[in-house]
């Protein structure tokens, strides 16, 4: 059972420290977002990371952002970042007096939580580690990785997972002994939604949209091949938002095809619930996502998703209710689902009606972050 609101209003606050890749990634978006919804909420969140993460622009008075500064030592060919983290780390526990330092990714994030822990004085900052994809299955699945991996997960006050499936690859990949909770990621569906303002530019025909950071993981060739299937059948615009090593991949696959005049490069955004309250569909035939947050916000903007039905996508796409899923790499079959759906605009519409309840039920903020706090207020009590 969720808390309800008041309750939740009732709660202890609390002083949260949070360290996350400020980058354009899943776990930046989602650790900055549950700081605004923290700080929304009472709670007094400090931001620890070597940049501002980009989603944080907008937070409240309650939110503070610590920059970790880099030491320029000629001994060092790399800056020893996770000493200069936890070194910041204990600094801000002590001054701001810290109750909890929640850290997204295991490496090297939770190994320097555990190293701010120990220089602190009584009483110490619970440790509590979010894991979100790539830190298991990709970092700490390397040998050279996988004991310090293990140590930071185990000496953690408490330990989350975004999706069963990641929380399943972990015990079996690493092999911790620590009690994974999964809590979902989340949308706040008040500010994210179909935006319906008439003076949103849209291109003519339909609008296909994909989100990345365009690591080969993405399959951004599957993307640019099953849209190709598309203009095919009818008119229609892709929009690829994002950058990454694929880009210029998918620049040249583009030209090959002959459609490079329907694909256009958006780079990385801030905002995207306008460029997905104007999309039809999204695709996302990643080989491996261990929850698929942009899947999640393309659903809260009635957008349907085609997809694989690998890792914990399945956990957030409903194949035939909400979107499609396919195995990795069968272009055929995402491109045949994405020209049922574009071509069908009842079919189109119900689908994204469906992704918009499933994330109202089951991925809003309002159920979503009272479990964080829950486990912040476990770990400090036990």
């Amino acid at each position: 059972m969720f808390r309800d609101e008041t309750s939740v209003q009732e709660a202890r606050k609390l002083r949260i420290g949070i360290s996350c890749y400020p980058t354009y990634g899943g776990s930046g978006i989602v650790a900055s977002e549950l700081g605004k919804e923290l700080s929304d909420r009472g709670h007094q969140v400090h931001f620890i990371c070597y940049a501002m993460p980009m989603r944080l622009r907008g937070a409240g008075s309650g939110t503070f952002f610590h920059q970790v500064e880099m030491v320029a030592y000629p001994l060092f060919s790399y800056p020893p970042y996770s000493l200069a983290l936890a070194s910041k780390m204990a600094e801000v526990a002590k001054y701001e007096r810290l109750e909890v330092l929640h850290v997204h990714y295991a490496i090297p994030h939770a190994v320097s939580a555990y190293l701010a822990r120990e220089l602190c004085e009584e009483p110490c900052p619970r440790v509590v580690t979010t894991l979100h994809g790539t830190d298991i299955t990709l970092i700490g699945s390397d040998s050279s990785f996988l004991p310090i991996t293990k140590f930071s997960i185990e000496k953690s006050d408490g330990v989350t997972a975004v999706s069963q499936y990641l929380k399943k690859k972990t015990e079996e990949t690493i092999g911790v002994s620590t009690p994974i909770e999964v809590i979902y990621n989340f949308i706040n569906t008040t500010t994210f939604f179909r935006n319906s303002d008439p003076h949103i530019e849209r291109p003519a025909g339909k609008v296909v949209i994909h989100i990345s950071n365009f690591r080969p993981v993405k399959r951004i060739d599957n993307v640019v091949d099953v849209f190709a299937r598309i203009r095919q059948e009818l008119k229609a615009v892709l929009l690829l938002v994002g950058d990454g090593p694929e880009r210029s991949k998918a620049e040249q696959m583009s030209l090959s095809l002959g459609i490079s005049e329907s694909v256009r490069f958006l780079g990385s955004r801030y905002s995207v619930r306008d460029l997905l309250s104007i999309s039809d569909l999204m695709l996302f035939p990643s080989e491996n996502e261990s929850f698929g947050l942009a899947a999640l916000e393309a659903m809260a903007c009635e957008v349907p998703v085609v997809g694989t039905n690998s890792g914990g996508l399945p956990e957030v796409v409903v194949d035939g209710e909400n979107g499609y899923l396919s195995d990795i790499g069968d272009v055929d079959s995402m491109a045949e689902n994405s020209i049922e759906i574009l071509k069908d605009e009842e079919k189109r519409r119900h689908l994204g009606k469906n992704a918009r309840e499933r994330v109202v039920q089951s991925f809003d903020s309002k159920n979503i972050v009272p479990r964080y706090e829950e486990m912040y207020n476990r770990v400090l009590n036990t």
